[in-house]
């Protein structure tokens, strides 16, 4: 018995990964729809504030707050990747073990 087949998961981990980076430096290009609509929703509001020339307190935070929670979906998406990948490994441990145990010597 190989090794178990987890480059799929493997690639999701990396794909994830790599989105992780980018949210973190402030890209879009990983967001999904209702994350990317806060942002430009939140970045609209605070333009408008500098346009009247009042304080852009309130949209800052909600950008700051939009941009954290993306960060915290894929950190959980990658969690529970990791976690998947664990659990195919141990299966194929297990399944190894027992087929060993179950021969001649």
């Amino acid at each position: 018995m190989g090794k178990p087949d987890t480059r799929r998961i493997d690639r999701a981990i990396r794909e994830t990964n790599r989105k992780l980076a980018a949210v973190r430096e402030k890209e879009m290009w990983p967001l999904d729809g209702r994350e990317r609509r806060a942002i430009i929703a939140a970045m609209a509001g605070g333009s408008y504030r500098v346009l009247r020339g009042r304080s852009t307190d309130r949209a800052d935070r909600r950008l700051e707050s939009a941009w954290s929670a993306a960060e915290t979906r894929l950190i959980a998406e990658i969690t529970a990747l990791q976690s998947e990948r664990q659990r195919i490994v141990t299966e194929a441990a297990a399944a190894k073990a027992a087929k060993k145990s179950s021969g001649w010597w």
